[in-house]
């Protein structure tokens, strides 16, 4: 297992966070970015820990590919949770970054996403500092 390279795409998920979050707090802020950031830790936690597993991650924003990708290797069943929170989040990886997109997302739409983010973190850094 490659715990050390695991932390380096954890650290960039955690920045995505912070990136969140620091929209979260000002005073007026872009929903869809906070979406993308915590669509974007999501992705890279999933990446995380594929390559703790040892598994080269592919070049996907799907999260549901990237979470059924993983589960052929753990040992142990996934959360429904976190299938759940890969839905959430999904969406967020392209489709809202385009002007052409006809729904944005809205404040309550952040907050889901942020809270979906963190619960894919706190799994996958339990798995992968085990």
């Amino acid at each position: 297992m490659s715990a050390e390279k695991a932390m380096t795409w954890l650290h960039k998920a955690e920045n995505d966070l912070l990136a969140a979050d620091n929209n979260l707090n000002s005073l007026k802020f872009p929903f869809d970015v906070v979406c993308f950031h915590c669509q974007q830790a999501a992705e890279k936690l999933l990446k995380a820990l594929l390559v703790f597993l040892d598994m080269q991650p592919p070049r996907t924003h799907d999260l549901l590919a990237l979470l059924q990708q993983a589960r052929t290797y753990l040992t142990t069943p996934t959360p429904e949770a976190i299938e759940n929170c890969c839905v959430i989040l999904n969406p967020y990886a392209i489709e809202i970054r385009y002007p052409d997109d006809e729904s944005s997302p809205t404040l309550e739409d952040s907050n889901e996403a942020r809270r979906a983010a963190d619960v894919v973190y706190n799994w996958i850094r339990a798995l992968i500092s085990k």
